[in-house]
This record gives structure tokens, sequence and C-alpha cells, in this order.
């Protein structure tokens, strides 16, 4: 099956809505497109850790049920980093300088995968497997992001 098939829900969603087919850097665009909704909406910024939670769950579904119909982590599917995100979030104020800080720091743990990220990279290769690494890399930014803030105030 050719993806994204755009007449499954799971690859509408997988795609964050055709943001992951942008041709160039897939994943910065799919994490990019979080943070804009979430500086963006304010409800999604009053109830962060909620909407995080649901975000997680969702891609979760989406990202077992692309692995069904692929068999691959297609650099397209960018749910995982719109997850990912949102993880990273939980952790800042959500004023201009900190949601982008957040971003980069996202962007590095996620391109750079740092242990134990590139381990479960490399060795969990299913549904959750296209989704996990983000969110560590997410915890890592934001625990990251979390330490600056203490150290600064």
């Amino acid at each position: 099956m050719r993806f994204p098939n755009y007449n499954k829900v799971s690859h509408v969603i997988a795609t964050c809505f055709g943001v992951g087919s942008i041709p160039f850097a897939p994943g910065t665009w799919g994490s990019l497109f979080a943070v804009l909704l979430i500086s963006n909406l304010t409800f999604l910024q009053d109830w962060i850790i909620l909407v995080a939670f649901l975000v997680v769950a969702s891609s979760w579904w989406v990202c077992i049920e692309v692995y069904k119909d692929t068999k691959s982590d297609s650099s397209e599917i960018v749910i995982d980093e719109f997850a990912g995100m949102f993880v990273a979030c939980m952790f800042i104020n959500h004023d201009l300088i900190s949601l982008t800080f957040a971003f980069l720091f996202f962007r590095f743990f996620d391109i750079v995968k740092p242990w134990p990220i590139s381990w479960i990279d490399k060795n969990i290769k299913n549904g959750p497997g296209i989704l996990i690494d983000d969110l560590l890399a997410g915890l890592f930014a934001g625990i990251l992001m979390l330490a600056i803030s203490y150290v600064i105030s």
C-alpha cells in the first residue's frame, strides 16, 4: 500500500493533515505545527497535560494502524514529532521564547538521538516504536527546559 493513503483517517492524522508531505524536513514541520497550535490556541495551554495525554494516546493508535499498513516508519509520518512537542510543552511556559527553545531542544534530541533515544530508535520497530523515541525526546527537551527555568529564576 502506498503511503499516505488519504482515504484512511489514520494516514491523514499520521501526516498531520498533510504537513508530513512537505518534501524538506517533514519532522521539523510536524514539530512546528504543534508549536503553532499550542501558541495560538489558549485552551491548549490551559489544559496542556490533558491535551498532551490525548495527543499521545491518539498518536499511539495512529502509529499502530499506519504500521499495520506500511510496515515502515515513513518520513511523512510526523504525528510522532507532533506528540513529542506536546510532551515537551507540558514543562514550560507558553511564551514565544520558551516555545522556541523547547522546539529547538526537541529537534536536537530527535535528530541527534542520544542514548537511550538511539537504543529505542534502533531496537523497537513497530507502531509504538515510531512514537516512543519522539516521546522520550520531548521528555528530555521538557526536563532541560524545566532545569533551565529553575537555574535562571
